[in-house]
């Protein structure tokens, strides 16, 4: 059996000491960017993993980050990946509490915190704010991915209604003038995105027309099957990729081509959109961006002792792929 590297060993390696590559590691301020860099490389070449037993026994502390998602989302789903990796190399793990149908976010949260989590990053909940308010006194709390007005949490998101304001604008720009949404379900974000388009078709001058929809594949065939009964939209847009995916695969089955006959577009940028047949126009979620703050705040909360919480918002990109095309005849 092959000896476990050491920290003494990434040391050495670097030709610094060990209390200095021991603050790189846990992400302590001091050390140059330069020198974290040299570091990670050296550690990642040896294949160094923190010792967090012998950690938590010294410390007290589990350094255990609790991340609960929807299994179903693959946005979700990359995002957990990201943070894994990100976690790992400052000296946290990371444990999945999954949220699914028959598996609430309570019951997530409560196993998460019964397996000595220091700290809880929430996506895309759904909690009321007064019950996250209330977790976040027990814990530090980050939630992403949704818009808090007026709570006292940490919270890291994109800027949701200016994304689907960005999409609008695109499709405007290649003609389209019959420019529907598909919302999402109930919550917070999806109204953020419903927002953004209405007030993109407003600047325009066009007629909003929104149609019922929700978040899973599922939901777009199902909203397909609807608007293929009616006089088709020349462009489309769905509250997410995954949405957007079943709507084009219904349009392919009733004959509909995409983008000739319909343009269409998600929201995520998920792995998704591009590796589908046809890639799909979208707007771009800065994974490791939403990753970096988040750590960076349970962070500052957990080492660094920061009582006031803090917003980042993230500005949102279009990515435009083949889905989209301008209106026939222009």
């Amino acid at each position: 059996m092959s000896r476990r590297i050491r920290l003494e060993d990434v040391a050495a390696e670097v030709g610094l000491s060990r209390a200095s590559v021991s603050m790189v590691m846990r992400g302590a301020p001091g050390p140059s960017a330069d020198t974290v860099e040299r570091v990670l490389a050296a550690a990642d070449r040896l294949g160094y993993r923190p010792d967090r037993a012998a950690s938590a026994l010294a410390s007290r502390r589990s350094r255990m980050i609790g991340v609960v998602l929807e299994v179903r989302s693959t946005f979700h789903a990359e995002l957990a990946e990201e943070m894994l990796a990100a976690a790992d190399r400052i000296g946290y793990d990371l444990l999945l509490g999954p949220r699914t149908p028959h598996r609430d976010e309570a019951r997530a949260v409560e196993s998460l915190l019964d397996s000595r989590c220091e700290a809880l990053v929430l996506i895309g909940t759904e909690a009321p704010v007064e019950r996250l308010v209330a977790l976040d006194r027990q814990v530090p709390v980050v939630t992403v991915g949704r818009r808090m007005p007026g709570a006292t949490l940490d919270v890291v998101r994109l800027d949701d209604e200016s994304g689907v304001s960005g999409l609008v604008r695109h499709m405007v720009g290649l003609g389209h003038r019959r420019i529907a949404y598909v919302r999402g379900h109930d919550a917070v974000i999806a109204a953020d995105r419903e927002a953004g388009y209405r007030r993109a078709m407003s600047e325009a001058g066009l007629e909003p027309h929104v149609v019922a929809g929700g978040k899973d594949a599922e939901d777009g065939v199902a909203s397909a099957r609807s608007m293929l009964a009616e006089a088709l939209p020349t462009a489309v847009l769905l509250f997410n990729d995954q949405a957007a995916i079943g709507f084009m695969s219904e349009l392919a089955r009733a004959g509909v081509d995409v983008p000739a006959q319909v343009s269409v577009a998600g929201f995520d940028d998920s792995p998704l959109a591009r590796l589908g047949p046809v890639a799909l126009t979208t707007v771009h979620q800065d994974v490791p961006g939403l990753t970096r703050h988040t750590l960076e705040l349970i962070g500052e909360r957990l080492d660094g002792g920061r009582s006031a919480r803090r917003e980042v918002v993230i500005t949102p990109e279009v990515v435009v792929r083949a889905s989209t095309a301008e209106v026939a005849g222009i």
